[in-house]
């Protein structure tokens, strides 16, 4: 029994180091609101989704950021609607560039270069514009994927109809919280 009691302190510490080492590792660096604005004929129509942002923290050094949320769904109402999607689209499909969006957003709207340790202490909502804005489709039957198509962001009429137009996208530094226990109010968004 006394064999037990004294492992029982390093067991315990041990157990606190891995715990600790695991929230180290998987906690976002930053949390960001991504908001979309659509001007439609029945007047202004917006939704936002909070994305974390991760860097590889690990051991085996495979340097990969990932970013964690849904894609914003925007209701324009009528059956129609517009969704941003965690992807940007140049010659190819770029999933990556999502992980950058609010970083670039804030040195873009402070014109100077942001890192990436600074981005949990920047404030205010920023323009997400030109080449930052993610890839936009909409989709004829949301329930069918085959019915997506893309949208120019200066564009939208020629999909969506007219009276339709990107009014502006966002992102706004959201607390980031205690991870794993970030699930709102002041634990983070």
């Amino acid at each position: 029994m006394a064999t037990f009691w004294k492992l029982l302190g390093p067991l315990a510490l041990l157990a606190v180091l891995v715990i600790g080492d695991q929230i180290r590792i998987n906690r976002p660096g930053h949390k960001y609101r991504l908001t979309v604005e659509v001007e439609t004929p029945a007047g202004l129509k917006s939704a936002s989704g909070v994305l974390a942002v991760t860097p590889d923290r690990g051991y085996n050094n495979r340097g990969r950021t990932l970013t964690s949320g849904d894609a914003v769904f925007v209701d324009l109402g009528g059956g129609k609607n517009l969704v941003a999607l965690l992807a940007h689209r140049d010659k190819t499909l770029d999933l990556d560039a999502i992980n950058y969006v609010a970083l670039r957003a804030y040195g873009e709207a402070g014109g100077q270069r942001v890192s990436f340790s600074q981005m949990s202490r920047m404030t205010g909502v920023v323009p997400v514009t030109g080449a930052l804005i993610p890839l936009l489709v909409t989709f004829a039957d949301p329930a069918d994927p085959a019915s997506m198509r893309r949208v120019a962001p200066d564009d939208l009429a020629a999909h969506l109809g007219p009276g339709y137009r990107l009014q502006r996208v966002t992102a706004e530094a959201v607390p980031n919280g205690f991870w794993p226990i970030d699930f709102g109010g002041p634990l983070g968004e």
